[in-house]
């Protein structure tokens, strides 16, 4: 049997947006569960970069960060991720660099950014303003193979997206780790793996609760996205057989259950992959439910009580 209590779990957050509610009333959210995940003992707490998504609200993760930094105290703040091409466009333009490269550059752009993080170098004509000297954390994430050999080479900590490629998770932590090569930053492999748990007092109400998630995905397939909406009793009445294959594919991975089926699901995880942390996703349309689905988690894992020994 796994032991959870050696395991970090952290938490993932979208700033979900729920019909009825406006982005002001996600980043309240966001900002309460990080307080709630603070006090359970989570380790980490992140946003993630999404554009053009009426129901994320964590578009400008900078500005997420700081106001989830700004309202806890302990728990590590973070993005995860931020899209680094995305973010390159105007100083390419002002280099007159090709904006078509098509992602081919990226080792050269996360050399960049890794060289404008360190201390300045004596002769150094730009300089990262404040960045320079905060060597702030860098990782990669993936949902397929090319980051987990580029952060194997580079010795960097890895997050894989699980949460919505599953089928990947396995060859790409193999990857990882077999393309692993110690340096300033680390001296063995470590893997994050991003999935999806949804935990209530009983299996059906979870079950319940997950379909805000499976409605989100699905309106993505269908070319129309929008604000989170309330969970449903039978999906069976809104996707077609095609539809509910194409999000079992991507959501299939997902850890459903009262307390004792999220327990066996996270244990059996682990064993699987071997992560040496588990960062935790859930979109569900009532806060509260939310909140309490996360304390399961906690409690399943044991970290409330680890925390209140630290």
């Amino acid at each position: 049997m796994t032991d959870l209590t050696k395991i970090q779990v952290s938490v993932l957050d979208l700033a979900p947006i729920g019909e009825g509610f406006e982005a002001a009333d996600a980043l309240r959210n966001s900002l309460d569960l990080a307080r709630k995940a603070e006090r359970l003992g989570y380790k980490r707490f992140w946003v993630a970069e999404h554009h053009s998504m009426p129901g994320i609200a964590s578009a400008a993760t900078a500005v997420v960060i700081g106001h989830i930094a700004g309202g806890t105290s302990t728990i590590r703040v973070g993005a995860g991720g931020i899209m680094l091409p995305n973010h390159d466009r105007a100083t390419a333009h002002a280099l007159r660099r090709s904006l078509e490269s098509g992602g081919d550059d990226f080792p050269e752009l996360l050399a960049e950014l890794r060289f404008f993080l360190k201390a300045p170098t004596p002769g150094q004509k730009v300089t990262a303003i404040p960045g320079a000297g905060s060597n702030v954390p860098i990782w990669l994430l993936g949902s397929s193979g090319f980051s987990a050999q580029l952060a194997g080479q580079l010795g960097l900590p890895f997050s894989f997206a699980a949460h919505f490629s599953p089928e990947y998770t396995l060859p790409a932590l193999e990857l990882y780790r077999r393309n692993f090569r110690p340096s300033e930053t680390l001296g063995k492999p470590y893997a994050m793996v991003a999935l999806n748990v949804f935990a209530a007092d009983t299996d059906a109400e979870a079950q319940r609760l997950a379909t805000s998630q499976h409605q989100s995905f699905l309106n993505l397939i269908r070319g129309k996205p929008g604000k989170i909406q309330p969970p449903v009793d039978d999906m069976d009445l809104i996707w077609t057989p095609q539809e509910k294959a194409m999000v079992d594919a991507r959501l299939g991975g997902s850890i459903i259950g009262d307390s004792k089926t999220v327990r066996r699901g996270i244990e059996e995880f682990v064993q699987r992959t071997a992560a040496d942390e588990l960062m935790v996703n859930a979109i569900i349309y009532d806060h509260d439910a939310r909140l309490r689905s996360y304390e399961i988690v906690a409690e399943v894992t044991r970290l409330a009580a680890s925390a209140a020994f630290h």
